[in-house]
């Protein structure tokens, strides 16, 4: 049996038609996933293995995508270490006790992650049983900068003054905090795998806060240590990281992932002899169709028809999206690339 469309097209291999899936296809953008959550709390839902697995699957059987990507926040690793997250609307991860200290980095504890994520793992089993061959199932979970601002600003934050001041007065503390949520994640991903993750991502949705001397010396290695964990496809992508893809690339993933900030034939420049993602504005989904199609087409002509593509978005998909663009644009994607990859 041959193996998922995206796990090929990761591979840089001949595909019959280019894979496409969205970040964040799962959630708010669909009606079924609001009535689910109408009764039910998110972290339940992430942790509850049969709703995890039916809010991973809404997209698949509403878009036709080809992978499914595992309903999850980017926090729940954490959680499993021992932090106290919530997930606060409107604002996004909130925690009890933000790191400040080398203290409070030795308190976070390493856990079993078939006992600590059991029923994330349940979960991917479920999703990898009612998938198609043909279809990926994806795990993820966030870079280690982007998770370790959260634990350090203590919520969401653009600037990330509290993170970048430990980085740079307490070099120890922040590598000491790195390699443990390293270490953390690459189990997490592991266990994922075993449970029959396909694919997975690495989400660093801060990253592009950091010049690419700090990302060298202070992030890479760390994601590096994560990505070379699992032996499947991996995905590294970071938002507004353009001017960090030969670094990133260097720190590992099959596939990079650009955002939609830099044309998708100039990213992959960047990055030769890998397989990219992207990189549809997620913004252009709210135009009309037309407008939708006279971009996913240009995405589409910037790739050329090369191996190694994986069409996305360049960043996940906006709460307000109407799932029918996303349905049409999945559809039109298979469509061009059927027509010309098997010309």
């Amino acid at each position: 049996m041959s193996a998922p469309l995206l796990v090929r097209a990761a591979r840089r291999e001949a595909v019959e038609r280019t894979p496409v899936w969205f970040m964040r296809q799962a959630g708010r953008s669909l009606p079924e996933y609001r009535t689910i959550r109408e009764r039910h709390g998110f972290f339940e839902v992430a942790h509850t293995p049969e709703l995890c697995a039916e809010v991973t699957l809404q997209p698949v059987r509403r878009h036709g995508v080809d992978a499914a990507v595992m309903f999850a926040d980017i926090m729940t690793p954490v959680i499993g270490m021992g932090v106290d997250v919530d997930l606060v609307e409107g604002v996004g991860p909130v925690v009890d006790r933000p790191i400040a200290s080398a203290a409070d980095v030795q308190r976070l504890r390493a856990p079993d992650p078939d006992e600590a994520f059991a029923p994330v793992l349940e979960a991917v089993r479920l999703v990898r049983a009612e998938l198609d061959a043909d279809r990926a199932v994806i795990g993820f979970c966030g870079g280690p900068f982007t998770v370790a601002g959260y634990l350090v600003e203590g919520r969401p934050s653009r600037e990330l003054p509290r993170t970048k001041a430990l980085m740079l007065s307490e070099p120890e503390t922040w590598d000491a905090l790195m390699a443990k949520l390293a270490e953390v994640f690459a189990a997490y991903l592991v266990a994922k795998v075993r449970a029959g993750a396909d694919v997975v991502q690495l989400f660093d949705s801060w990253v592009g806060t950091l010049s690419p001397a700090l990302y060298r010396d202070r992030v890479a290695p760390w994601s590096a240590a994560i990505l070379a964990a699992v032996d499947v496809p991996t995905i590294h992508f970071g938002t507004g990281a353009s001017h960090l893809l030969v670094d990133m690339a260097a720190a590992g993933g099959d596939v990079i992932g650009l955002d939609w900030r830099v044309p998708l034939d100039d990213g992959w420049s960047a990055v030769p002899g890998r397989a990219v993602q992207g990189n549809l504005d997620p913004a252009a989904l709210g135009a009309p169709w037309g407008v939708v199609e006279r971009e996913a087409l240009d995405v589409l002509a910037r790739a050329g028809g090369r191996p190694g593509h994986v069409f996305n978005l360049g960043h996940g998909v906006l709460p307000g999206t109407d799932p029918d663009q996303l349905t049409r644009l999945a559809h039109l994607v298979h469509e061009r690339t059927q027509a010309t990859l098997a010309a």
